[in-house]
């Protein structure tokens, strides 16, 4: 873990329990501080005490000598309304800060030679996170991967010089990050997005913004051109003086690297030049992980690595669970679990890739719903609908596809299965893509990622 040695004899409470509050909370300690947790949740307190963690209800403590509070970026901030625990910490001047926060501080005080490579944006940072953690390992750099990828930030091993570490943020952990100081960062796109969290769309970007800007005031802010908010964005950060270099899946860039009809382009100044090929590795499958390859070479060119090194590893990335995986053939009928494409957005890369597909669709709905996707209804054969979101899905595709609320994901998996099954097409493929959250069946997109798997593994 890294003991957070900057709190040391300070009273810090922690709100939120899961793996990245328990983490923040045992390396508070660990680092001298003197700790105090509370979750809404009953059995995550439960949890913390087994942990041999101090639970007290927030609510009702005195917060006179609490000089900080962490909050969990599952927690609300700003929008709808600041959490209690957030009013409560203000009215008492205590700071309100993240485990990512706590971790940059650990960094400035006890590892200033390290490198952080910071990754954010709509969709694919993750994909990009593991990425550019592969490329490394693979070329004998000192590297560590953590953040919203799943993996707390805290658990890593204590800090050092030397170490390379990518971290991806989403934007919960980015306003939690006040000290947010990347070697590289890297903004792939903004689409609409936990709006509900942040107000606005404007406010969304001004929110992931920050982690470029920071980037480009010290080294290298690597920004998607695909989107208008991010070219915007671009276009800012240079005026201001910031270093940036743009990545694309849509063909050239001004300066930069994009990718065109599968291979990797480098653009300086007049001259362009192939960098690298993309042809043929299942994980990259798709434009869109052409642009995560993009930002990948690009940050990995700028932290010193050879060209011929990144290609190299590029072809051994094997991709990520639940983004786009290969599951399983039964058949001719391909089973592809996309449980990340959380909404629409993302669920639009995998419902390019295929045709016919049987897709399984719904859970927690996000704002606009599916109404972005029309463009790809052509390509379903029949949708089999899950969750709060199944009703509302039905009356989008009403006359346009095919489909069956099936309530649950075991039901839709194998109803899905049987139709794809008598389907005539050569590769029929059986697609989850929720475009939904997942909070009204399951813990997260991973669960509903390995539900998946578990029932076509049953079929």
């Amino acid at each position: 873990m890294v003991p957070v040695t900057s709190c040391a004899d300070r009273q810090v409470a922690v709100f939120g329990l899961g793996l990245s509050g328990v983490a923040a909370a045992q390396a508070l300690e660990a680092g001298g501080a003197q700790v105090i947790v509370w979750d809404d949740n009953g059995q995550k307190r439960r949890h913390a005490r087994d942990h041999g963690l101090t639970v007290a209800d927030l609510s009702g403590i005195s917060w006179a000598g609490v000089e900080m509070l962490v909050l969990s970026p599952g927690v609300p901030l700003t929008h709808p309304a600041p959490h209690w625990s957030v009013e409560l910490a203000r009215a008492a001047g205590a700071e309100v800060v993240g485990d990512t926060e706590l971790f940059e501080r650990e960094r400035a005080l006890r590892a200033k030679n390290s490198r952080l490579v910071a990754i954010t944006g709509t969709n694919g940072k993750s994909t990009t996170t593991a990425l550019i953690t592969h490329i490394l390992a693979d070329s004998g750099v000192p590297v560590a991967m953590g953040g919203n990828i799943g993996v707390p930030i805290l658990a890593l091993d204590d800090v050092a010089d030397g170490m390379t570490y990518v971290i991806e943020y989403s934007s919960y952990q980015i306003d939690l990050t006040p000290s947010l100081n990347p070697s590289v960062g890297v903004l792939l796109n903004l689409s609409e997005d936990h709006i509900d969290r942040h107000g606005s769309f404007e406010h969304y970007a001004e929110v992931k913004e920050r982690l470029a800007r920071a980037a480009a005031r010290r080294g290298l802010a690597v920004i998607g051109a695909d989107d208008a908010a991010s070219r915007r964005i671009a276009l800012r950060l240079e005026k201001s003086g910031g270093r940036v270099l743009r990545v694309s899946a849509q063909g050239p860039v001004e300066r930069g690297i994009f990718a065109e009809d599968g291979k990797l382009f480098q653009a300086l100044d007049d001259s362009v030049h192939e960098v690298g090929d993309l042809a043929g590795i299942a994980s990259l499958r798709g434009a869109h992980n052409w642009q995560n390859a993009a930002a990948a070479f690009a940050v990995c060119r700028s932290l010193g690595l050879h060209g011929a090194a990144i290609q190299r590893a590029i072809s051994s990335f094997p991709g990520l669970a639940h983004r786009m995986e290969e599951v399983r053939r039964i058949g001719k009928v391909l089973f592809i679990n996309d449980s990340k494409a959380t909404n629409a957005d993302a669920a639009a890369r995998s419902l390019g890739e295929f045709e016919p597909i049987y897709w399984i669709a719904g859970g927690q709905p996000k704002s606009g719903g599916i109404e972005a996707l029309k463009p790809f209804f052509g390509r379903v054969a029949h949708a089999f609908l899950i969750g709060e979101a199944a009703e509302s899905f039905a009356k989008t595709l009403d006359g346009k596809v095919p489909f069956t609320i099936s309530g649950d994901l075991d039901s839709a998996v194998a109803e899905a299965a049987r139709a794809a099954a008598g389907s005539k097409a050569d590769e029929p493929v059986v697609l989850l893509a929720p475009a939904c959250a997942s909070f009204d069946q399951f813990a997260n997109f991973e669960a509903r990622g390995w539900a998946f798997r578990e029932a076509v593994e049953r079929l």
